[in-house]
């Protein structure tokens, strides 16, 4: 089974305030559990909004590089 996660543990592995996990929640943009009055994130669904939200440096050739294959 996936760890659960506090609120504030998420922050902290995300390296934000507590509100941006918050947020996530509030627009359903992270899978949560309600755990009675408490909300809990599973570890997997931090990694996949990771990795869902992760940009891929742009590759620039140079301009030398570029007019030599023309």
């Amino acid at each position: 089974m996936d760890r659960l996660l506090s609120v504030n543990e998420v922050a902290e592995l995300l390296g934000t305030t507590v509100r941006f996990p918050r947020r996530l929640i509030e627009e359903r943009r992270i899978t949560f559990v309600k755990v009675g009055r408490h909300v809990r994130i599973p570890e997997s669904a931090v990694a996949a909004f990771v990795t869902a939200n992760t940009v891929e440096p742009v590759v620039i050739r140079s301009v030398a590089m570029l007019r030599r294959a023309a």
